[in-house]
């Protein structure tokens, strides 16, 4: 018992990797940085030239709205923690109030990190909006394609991850909300490895917007957990359709008690959207998997693979150490 626990313990050492400074070539944020907010950092990058650009952001909190411009280089930026492997040791976190309520011209822009820029990373950062109920508030707006997010938090209300265009994936993340929380109308989504939290009843997690039955939009949440330590018994769904092609897999999925037995619910009852959606389930566990499921939605008899939604070449962009 004691060599168990001793390799054990090894292991976790090995996989608990720290990154709390820069890595070489790194333009860093912070009190001590080059940057004192991360906006400033982005504004100094070139959006033409093609040389990968690196950020490190040193802990703390940055109060701060950061817009992300398309650009020709990947980008890739690094928060501080004590281990990579993971959301639970961020010690950056980028916060911003901003809903629809309080004047935002449109969903996108109540957005805390608007990322319009194709092949870049996210790692070990918490990103939130603060505002709360009562109106759409996004944490992330996610513009572009083969952007990956790793061992990020994002917290919210309403709309917190509005995941819009193009190839992303999620690996080891933190998704909280309450209401449509993972939403969107054309992007093929990956959340794998994730935990999701719902901190109030009565409302879905994800609100697919697929425009049509030829949109590529797909989300498929793989091997995480969705969990609350609020939202009572049954009070809450995996999705309603805000589009009639809405399409989202869970798969390989603990759901706990907080699932309604029906699984997934209509867009409302008046416009229920459901003649042509596609909401799939496979192999999940829990007592949230259990029950019958609403006549719209199926259950496979294999799981949906990762090439399916992001193509044959997703390991040429995806960092797959955090994938299951």
């Amino acid at each position: 018992m004691r060599l168990l626990l001793a390799v054990s313990s090894l292991v976790s050492a090995v996989i608990a990797t720290s990154r709390t400074s820069a890595p070489s070539g790194a333009i860093t944020v912070g009190s001590a940085g080059q940057y004192s907010t991360i906006q400033a950092a982005i504004n100094s990058l070139s959006t033409t030239s093609t040389a990968a650009q690196f950020l490190f952001i040193q802990a703390g909190t940055y109060s701060e709205q950061v817009t992300i411009p398309a650009r020709a280089a990947a980008l890739t930026i690094y928060g501080s923690t004590t281990d990579t492997s993971s959301y639970k040791s961020n010690a950056v976190t980028i916060q911003h109030s901003s809903s629809l309520l309080s004047g935002a011209a449109n969903d996108q822009a109540t957005g805390t990190i608007i990322n319009l820029a194709a092949n870049t990373k996210f790692y070990n950062i918490n990103i939130k909006n603060t505002y709360g109920k009562g109106s759409q508030a996004i944490a992330l707006a996610a513009y572009n394609t083969q952007q990956g997010y790793y061992g990020v938090g994002l917290y919210g209300y309403q709309d917190t991850l509005l995941a819009q265009i193009g190839n992303q994936v999620y690996g080891k993340c933190y998704i909280e909300g309450a209401v449509d929380f993972i939403f969107g109308q054309h992007a093929r989504a990956w959340i794998d490895s994730s935990d999701i939290n719902v901190s109030a009843g009565g409302g879905a997690i994800t609100a697919n917007g697929r425009a049509s039955s030829s949109d590529v939009s797909y989300y498929v949440i793989n091997k995480s957990t969705v969990s609350s330590s609020t939202a009572k018994s049954g009070t809450v769904y995996l999705g309603r359709p805000w589009s009639q092609y809405a399409r989202v897999c869970f798969q390989n999925t603990a759901l706990g008690a907080l699932i309604n037995s029906a699984g997934w619910e209509q867009w409302s009852s008046s416009t229920p959207n459901t003649a042509a959606v596609t909401f799939q389930e496979y192999s999940n566990t829990g007592t949230g998997a259990s029950g019958t499921r609403a006549s719209f939605s199926t259950k496979l008899s294999s799981a949906v693979s990762i090439s399916t939604i992001l193509g044959s070449t997703y390991t040429s962009w995806v960092d797959t150490s955090y994938l299951a």
